[in-house]
């Protein structure tokens, strides 16, 4: 892992100015946060700098607002959700730069919290203007990326700051980049990746890469069947792009050549309609699937199969479900690798990293988020790491 500062490395910061990239991007209805799962994962990086006396400046984007000020969109309606979360009161500034700014920051104390402007309200952020990045940074000392989930855009708030004032990773940004370090940066082998999701084409980089990086890919959901289809099965009405069994061919070849072992579910769940618990419910082998049948989910003995594979792995990165886990009974193969997974993680005998929206509430479906290693809740960016992409603003913090 590419080495970084972190808040360990900031020496006497009492009456510093803290610019602090957070993800404040909340689910709102009716004009209330529905989830705050984003201000707690921020929080210990914010409550530390202000208990160690700096001035907390946040700064957060939040929608898509496209460079226009939009009164739905501002950020001005998450801080009574913040101030619940970090137990402390937080100013508001409408500005994210220049003499507003400036005055906010003499008003504030040592310990003092503010939440600035929605940063996407200046073109200049999704621009990675560096005149927008310079004018931030007059009001402060130093800068602290606290935003996994934004680090694949190079933005003025993410990449820009880093260029122009000291830069360090927060909290939860390093326990990301040591999590995801230790999954695929240099995991403890044997690997497994499990990858599920509708589509091929929405993962393909993902899959190329991982075929290269893991000794076991798991391949899971709708995306399992254009692979079962490329290798001359039938899967009947099921979700399926035929048009990929090419790229589909290619990457089973690629995992050949890798030494990689790609496991497709041998035993499926399927019915004739998408309804839970449907009256035309059966289990069966791949090669009995009828025409007019889908493939829903993963057998009983298949992911009982699965489970063996991961018991002899020593990492695990999981990105997706195994079936259409949102209606039972097709939940049941994803809860029972979950599970698996979990027991593993909690003996000690399996490192177990996961991340994507799909993945982060299934395994909360099956009740076991809290017993693997790390959980990511970072979407595009998660995804880009496991293509083995270069994620701008992690890049920006390399010491």
């Amino acid at each position: 892992m590419s080495s970084f500062k972190t808040l360990d490395d900031l020496g006497d910061v009492n009456g510093k100015v803290a610019l602090v990239r957070v993800d404040l991007n909340l689910p709102m209805q009716d004009g209330s946060v529905t989830d705050d799962t984003r201000i707690r994962a921020a929080a210990p990086t914010v409550l530390e700098l202000s208990q160690k006396g700096a001035k907390v400046l946040l700064l957060a984007h939040f929608g898509r607002p496209k460079g226009e000020r939009v009164s739905t969109q501002s950020l001005s309606m998450v801080v009574g959700a913040v101030e619940k979360v970090l137990g402390k009161e937080v100013m508001f500034v409408p500005e994210i730069a220049g003499d507003i700014v400036k005055q906010s920051v003499g008003i504030l104390r040592p310990g003092d919290i503010a939440i600035l402007e929605n940063t996407r309200f200046w073109k200049g952020e999704e621009k990675n203007d560096p005149e927008l990045a310079k004018s931030m940074a007059e009001n402060a000392d130093f800068y602290v990326n606290d935003a996994f989930s934004a680090a694949h855009r190079a933005h003025a708030t993410t990449e820009g700051l880093a260029k122009v004032l000291p830069a360090y990773a927060g909290r939860s940004m390093e326990a990301e980049l040591k999590a995801l370090d230790a999954a695929l940066g240099k995991p403890v082998k044997p690997v497994a990746a499990v990858v599920g999701g509708a589509k091929v084409s929405s993962k393909l980089d993902v899959l190329t890469h991982l075929v290269t990086q893991v000794d076991h890919l798991i391949i899971g959901g709708g995306m399992a069947n254009t692979f079962l289809a490329a290798k001359g099965v039938n899967v009947g009405k099921s979700l399926c792009e035929h048009d990929l069994a090419d790229t589909a061919n290619k990457i089973l070849e690629t995992a050949d050549k890798s030494g990689c072992t790609v496991h497709l579910p041998y035993e499926v769940v399927v019915s004739k309609e998408f309804a839970a618990n449907p009256a035309s419910l059966r289990t069966c082998n791949v090669h009995e699937v009828a025409e007019d049948e889908m493939i829903l989910d993963a057998g009983p003995s298949a992911a009982e199969a699965l489970g063996d594979v991961l018991k002899t792995c020593k990492t695990l990165v999981w990105n997706g479900p195994l079936g259409a886990f949102e209606m039972q009974p097709f939940d049941a193969a994803t809860v029972a690798l979950a599970k698996t997974a979990a027991a593993l993680t909690h003996e000690g005998s399996l490192v177990s990293v996961a991340g994507g929206g799909d993945t982060v509430a299934a395994l909360n479906h099956a009740g076991v988020a809290q017993d693997f290693s790390y959980i990511s809740t970072a979407g595009g960016a998660f995804l880009e790491w496991m293509e083995g992409k270069k994620l701008p603003g992690v890049v920006a913090l390399e010491a």
